[in-house]
């Protein structure tokens, strides 16, 4: 079975970090610890299947993939990786996310 590599946006990559910090803070190393298995289940499901997750309707070739109840991420698929362009609170305006999206990253 083809494995696509799985790799961060430095957009990613610092609200990984805050998100971590904020579980470590909030909830001590456990929930961290839970929340980081979670996001490993989730990117082993996308690296073999890259668009089991559903497609964003206002950006096309970006897919939502769901973390937990609280936390989402978009990516989007280039030649043989994916790409994990930003994490979000689902309780967060989306709208707010795709024009973040739009302004920081993919009109670059």
């Amino acid at each position: 079975m083809k494995r696509y590599a799985v790799f961060l946006s430095s957009i990613a990559e610092r609200k990984l970090d805050m998100l971590l910090e904020y579980l470590y803070a909030t909830w001590g190393i456990s929930s961290k610890e839970k929340y980081i298995r979670k996001l490993r289940q989730v990117t082993n499901l996308i690296s073999t299947n890259p668009r089991s997750c559903q497609e964003s309707e206002e950006m096309k070739g970006i897919f939502k993939c769901i973390v937990t109840k609280q936390s989402s991420f978009f990516y989007r698929i280039l030649n043989q990786e994916i790409e994990i362009i930003t994490f979000f609170d689902n309780r967060q305006n989306q709208k707010t996310v795709f024009e973040e999206l739009n302004k920081h990253y993919l009109s670059t």
